[in-house]
């Protein structure tokens, strides 16, 4: 391996992907370490209050807290880094020589590349696969902890259980699997053909049926209206699921892939209106690593060009790009599942944003 390294890539490749690197890993250890710090001191009193037991901490919730927030960290602290030690070759007057001695500038930009591509495999088969289990460790330590303001209780639930049958329950609770005034309706087209109304429906695990209690039935034929039956008791079959009324902010981040798709073509019917969520969720996973790329050539052209002050202003504007790619992001979601914007769209529009003004910067930067 060392031989191939020595063969293909030249000293200063070598050096400025060490450079590229250790910084990168230096400041994610620096940010997780101050992150886990700040979270022990503010969950510290919850962890005590439910008895949790320090394994389920550390290999429940932290062991979801660390590599949720390194994926979430690492553009930004990617472009930081870049920005910091390009910064600094250039206030030590190293790039100059380099371009000087018949290098490129694209042939300057090939160590930064190789790197960026290393962050970029990581991060995707992080997203892909790696995330979404300990986001489960994760979600199910708070869940079960009471950690966040989730509230799971879902109420007023619209949801279409098959072609001609339409649900409707005012309130669940999911600790005793019982939901509160249900009303189901089957149509014929778009004629209403019958009702059903309880006011109480409870799940039963062991039968795997819903079991109504208060209920009536009525047919609708025209503008006759006839009551069938009416009882205390009744349990019937229905596709849903408990599942299907208890909600968490952070459900989807858990999720596998394939568990993802299979919610995306089980909701088509369902509840179409959580599909961007679920489309956005999904392409997130793939796009969110092409970053590494995006914010590499926007740091070099930001940072290649000796400045009065040193790397003070570069990191400076590095810092508030930093936080405006976060803003742009998170309004990117707010465009997706509100603003009606296609998902693929509403994913892309930060990269695309940034890239573009990295173009920008690539063209105007020292050659």
């Amino acid at each position: 391996m060392r031989a191939f390294i020595h063969r293909h890539l030249k000293i200063i490749d070598r050096f400025i992907i060490k450079k590229y690197l250790g910084t990168f890993v230096f400041t994610m250890a620096i940010f997780m370490v101050i992150s886990v710090v700040f979270d022990i001191s503010e969950k510290l009193e919850n962890f005590t209050s439910h008895h949790a037991k320090l394994h389920d901490i550390v290999f429940g919730y932290y062991a979801g807290f660390v590599p949720y927030y390194l994926n979430l960290l690492s553009p930004l602290i990617n472009f930081l880094a870049v920005i910091f030690f390009t910064a600094k070759m250039a206030n030590q007057t190293e790039i100059v020589p380099i371009l000087s001695g018949k290098a490129s500038f694209n042939r300057f930009l090939r160590p930064y590349f190789i790197a960026a591509t290393l962050i970029f495999i990581v991060s995707f088969f992080a997203n892909v696969y790696l995330i979404p289990y300990t986001n489960h460790l994760k979600n199910r330590f708070e869940n079960a902890n009471g950690i966040g303001d989730n509230d799971p209780n879902k109420s007023r639930v619209h949801m279409q259980i098959d072609k001609h049958t339409y649900v409707y329950l005012d309130q669940y609770n999911p600790s005793v699997r019982t939901g509160y005034q249900f009303i189901m309706e089957k149509f014929d087209d778009d004629t209403l053909r019958e009702k059903l109304i309880a006011k109480q429906v409870t799940y039963d695990s062991l039968k795997r049926v819903w079991s109504l209690k208060n209920y009536t039935v009525k047919y609708v034929n025209g503008l006759r209206e006839k009551f069938v039956s009416s009882g205390v008791k009744k349990d019937t079959v229905l596709d849903m699921r408990p599942t299907d009324f208890i909600a968490y902010d952070n459900e989807y981040s858990a999720m596998s892939l394939s568990d993802l798709n299979k919610n995306i073509t089980t909701e088509k019917l369902r509840r179409p209106e959580v599909l961007n969520k679920l489309y956005y969720e999904k392409f997130h996973r793939f796009i969110y690593p092409l970053s590494a790329y995006v914010l590499t050539v926007l740091g070099v052209a930001l940072s290649s060009r000796r400045v009065r002050g040193g790397v003070g202003l570069p990191l400076g504007l590095g810092i508030i790009l930093c936080f405006t790619y976060v803003i742009v992001e998170r309004f990117a979601i707010v465009f997706s599942v509100n603003g009606g914007v296609p998902p693929i769209f509403a994913v892309l529009i930060p990269n695309i944003l940034f890239g573009m003004i990295g173009g920008y910067l690539l063209a105007r930067a020292p050659k």
